[in-house]
């Protein structure tokens, strides 16, 4: 074999290796991925059935139920349409979960259309001030070392 058919053919091997390393790479992350959802676009193309997806947007003011258990909660996410999921979650939430608030939901949608969230997670502006300091001040409220 001449050098330059040589060369021609480990080209052309090293692509259809790199291109066969990226197929497998993506068939493998297609089930691991977990798809966006706002409460319009539930309303808009149906909810997703049988696989893990993310819905967003804001909580209702006075729909946050706390269950007698303690730990399972429902709550419903709004966006600007008037369109809204109704989320039920067991497990601690963040600090920062609470009414008009943002929030981030992963789950699966049962098919009487209520979201069943494993994990939330709650968003909060890019002005946030812990409460421990104090804004006006910019110091901080806790007790000093005296």
């Amino acid at each position: 074999m001449k050098p330059k058919t040589q060369r021609l053919f480990l080209l052309v091997l090293a692509i259809v290796a790199v291109l066969g390393a990226v197929l497998l790479a993506m068939s493998a992350l297609k089930d691991q991925a977990a798809y966006f959802y706002a409460p319009a676009d539930v309303a808009r193309e149906g909810a997703p059935q049988g696989r893990n997806v993310r819905i967003g947007g804001m909580v209702r003011q006075g729909s946050i139920r706390r269950n007698a258990d303690g730990v399972t909660i429902d709550f419903v996410v709004r966006d600007d349409s008037p369109h809204v999921i109704n989320v039920r979650y067991r497990g601690i939430v963040p600090d920062l979960f609470r009414e008009e608030s943002g929030v981030v939901a992963e789950g699966r949608f049962q098919e009487s259309g209520l979201f069943v969230a494993d994990e939330i997670l709650a968003k909060h502006d890019e002005n946030y001030m812990p409460p421990q300091l104090d804004v006006k001040k910019g110091e901080h409220k806790s007790e000093s070392l005296k």
